[in-house]
C-alpha cells in the first residue's frame, strides 16, 4: 500500500509540470486557492479569458482546492511550500493520494476475495505499469472520475471468496457512484454502468425498480450539484458541463477534429500500452476463474462501446486497468503456485518473473522519456530563476510552452503571490506573463515584451538574442558502441547499468529563451 502511494508521489517530484490536457482543472484549482470563490473574484479566473472549446465542471477543482488548502498551509509553516510551483506540487500530491487510496481499497478487496498473495501481485503489477501511477496525480477529468469508479469497484468486490453476489447495499453504492461520475465528471462512464446494470439484473443482484430508484436519485442529486456549482462559476444559468460536452463531442462529432483512430485501436494500441505484460496474464486469469470472467464482462463491453467513437485516447479507458490487473494477478498467482512437474513449475515461475521484469524496464524508459517531455515547464522555471532579481519583466509565452508545462503556478513573479505563512499580496515586481496567441515577428518587435519563450530561435532581424535553449525528449536510439562491446560477453556477465546504456535518449531543442537586444 505504501509503495503505491510513494511511487505516485515520486512521479510528482520527478515530473512536476503539466500538459495542456490538465490545464483547466489545474488552473481552476489555482484560482480557487489564490482568489477564493467569492463573486468578486470570478472575473480574475483563467477560464474567463481562456474558456476552451467546452465548459468543464468545477466540482473536482473545488474538492481538490479545499483538500489542498490545509496541506499548503502546513507546508508553508514548515517552509516546504515557498513558491507557487510548490503549491502545484502539493495539490498533485493530494490528488495522487486520493487515487492511491482508491487502489489500496481495491487491493484489500482483492485480498479478501482472491487471497493475500493475489493482492500482492495486483499491487506489484500496478507498480510495474507506467501510465496509471504517473497520470493519477494529474488534473485530467478522467483522474477525478477514477476516484469514485475505484470506490465503486471496492464496494462490488470486497466480499468473501465464496460469495455469489454482492450485497444490495454494495450494489446501490456502486450504482450511485457510477451515476454521479457519469453526470459530473466523464459521461463515458455511463458505458461502463450500462453493462454492469444489465449484469446486476441478469444475475439477480438487484431488481429493476430498485436500480431505477437508486440511479434516478443519484442522477438528480448529481445534476443539482453540478448545475448549481458550474452555473455559478461560469456565470451561465443553467449549465450542466458534462451534458454540454457530450452534445459537442459525441452528438455533433466534434471530438473527431482532435484525431480519429481505427475501431480496433483500444485493443491493439491503447490497452497494450496501459497494461504491458498484464494482458496475457489477464487472459489466463479469465480462462481459469469464473469470478474473473464475471468481473471482466462489463469492462470488455465498455471498451467495445467506446470503440464505436472515432476519437480515441488511452485515458478514456483508464478505468478498466485496475480490473484487468486483478485478472492478471489471478493468472500470475496460478502460474507461480504450480507444484507438479519440475520443468513446468519453473518455466511458469520464470515466465511471470520475466513479464514483471519487462514491465519494470519498460516503465523505467517510459518515465525517463516523460520526465523530459515538459519543455514549457522547464523553460519558464529556468526563466524565473535567471531573471529573479529583475523588475518590470514582460515575457511572452508561446503556444507550445503554454501547452507543455508553463502553467499559472509558474507565474512566480506576478500576482497573486504566495508567501510563507499564507496567501496574499506582497511588494509588486512589475512582471507580466503574456500568452496571447497568433503574434507575428513584427508584432512581437513592436510590442512591450522584454523577453520571449519562443518555439523558434530566430524571431525578427537582430531584435532578439538567444540566452538559453530548452531540450525535450525526441526518441530512443540504440548505442551501437555499447552493443558492439557487449557482443563478446555472456548476458549474465553484463551489469544492469550496462544494459541500461544500450539505449540512449536523443533530445532536441524545442524552446528558446530570447532577450530583446
Amino acid at each position: 500500500d505504501l509503495l503505491l502511494l510513494v511511487t505516485s508521489w515520486a512521479y510528482v517530484f520527478f515530473a512536476p509540470y503539466s500538459k495542456v490536457e490538465e490545464s483547466f482543472n489545474l488552473h481552476a484549482t489555482h484560482d480557487i486557492l489564490m482568489y477564493g470563490i467569492g463573486p468578486e473574484s470570478l472575473s480574475k479566473y483563467d477560464h474567463m479569458t481562456f474558456p476552451g472549446a467546452v465548459p468543464r465542471t468545477f466540482v473536482g477543482s473545488i474538492l481538490l482546492g479545499w483538500l489542498t488548502a490545509p496541506v499548503a498551509s502546513l507546508g508553508t509553516s514548515l517552509g516546504l511550500v515557498t513558491c507557487k510551483m510548490g503549491l502545484q506540487i502539493a495539490l498533485r500530491l493530494v490528488l495522487a493520494s486520493m487515487n492511491g487510496l482508491g487502489l489500496i481499497f481495491i487491493r484489500h478487496a482483492v485480498s479478501k476475495r482472491f487471497g493475500r498473495p493475489t493482492s500482492w501481485l495486483f499491487a506489484l503489477l500496478t507498480l510495474s505499469q507506467f501510465h496509471l501511477l504517473f497520470w493519477m496525480s494529474r488534473t485530467l477529468p478522467n483522474m477525478f472520475a477514477l476516484i469514485p469508479v475505484n470506490l465503486a469497484y471496492f464496494a462490488l468486490y470486497n466480499r468473501a471468496p465464496q460469495s455469489v453476489y454482492p450485497s444490495q447495499t454494495s450494489v446501490d453504492i456502486a450504482a450511485s457512484l457510477l451515476v454521479f461520475t457519469a453526470v459530473v465528471f466523464r459521461s463515458e462512464v455511463a458505458l461502463l454502468l450500462a453493462p454492469l446494470s444489465l449484469q446486476f439484473l441478469a444475475q439477480g443482484h438487484t431488481t429493476f425498480a430498485r436500480l431505477i430508484k437508486v440511479g434516478f436519485s443519484a442522477a438528480v442529486a448529481a445534476v443539482a450539484l453540478t448545475v448549481a456549482i458550474d452555473s455559478y462559476f461560469w456565470s451561465q444559468w443553467p449549465l450542466w458541463p458534462e451534458l454540454y460536452g457530450f452534445y459537442f463531442n459525441v452528438y455533433l462529432g466534434k471530438s473527431a477534429e482532435w484525431g480519429t483512430s481505427a475501431p480496433h485501436s483500444y485493443f491493439s494500441i491503447h490497452l497494450p500500452k496501459l497494461l504491458l505484460g498484464a494482458l496475457p496474464l489477464a487472459i489466463l486469469g479469465f480462462i481459469l476463474d469464473h469470478r474473473v470472467r464475471s468481473l471482466l464482462l462489463a469492462p470488455v463491453l465498455f471498451v467495445l462501446g467506446l470503440s464505436a467513437l472515432k476519437h480515441k485516447e488511452w485515458r478514456f479507458v483508464i478505468y478498466v486497468v485496475p480490473l484487468v490487473n486483478i485478472a492478471a494477478a489471478r493468472g500470475a498467482r496460478w502460474l507461480i503456485s504450480r507444484k507438479r512437474g519440475f520443468i513446468f513449475r519453473y518455466m511458469a515461475f520464470l515466465s511471470v518473473f520475466c513479464i514483471f521484469s519487462l514491465n519494470f524496464v519498460m516503465t523505467f524508459f517510459f518515465a525517463r522519456a516523460s520526465i523530459m517531455n515538459y519543455p514549457g515547464g522547464f523553460a519558464l522555471a529556468a526563466f524565473n530563476k535567471r531573471y529573479a532579481e529583475q523588475k518590470n519583466v514582460h515575457v511572452h509565452i508561446s503556444n507550445l510552452a503554454a501547452q507543455t508545462g508553463a502553467s499559472l503556478f509558474l507565474h512566480e513573479h506576478a500576482p497573486p503571490y504566495i508567501f510563507t505563512g499564507g496567501f496574499g499580496p506582497v511588494a509588486p515586481r512589475g512582471w507580466v506573463y503574456n500568452k496571447t496567441e497568433g503574434l507575428t515577428p513584427s508584432m512581437l518587435a513592436s510590442s512591450s515584451f522584454t523577453h520571449l519563450i519562443s518555439e523558434y530561435p530566430d524571431v525578427g532581424d537582430n531584435e532578439w538574442s538567444v540566452v538559453d535553449q530548452i531540450p525535450s525528449f525526441q526518441r530512443w536510439r540504440v548505442n551501437e558502441k555499447v552493443v558492439s562491446g557487449l557482443k563478446s560477453r555472456k548476458p549474465w556477465e553484463v551489469s544492469l547499468g550496462e544494459w541500461m546504456e544500450v539505449l540512449n535518449m536523443e533530445k532536441v531543442a524545442e524552446l528558446w529563451i530570447l532577450e530583446r537586444t
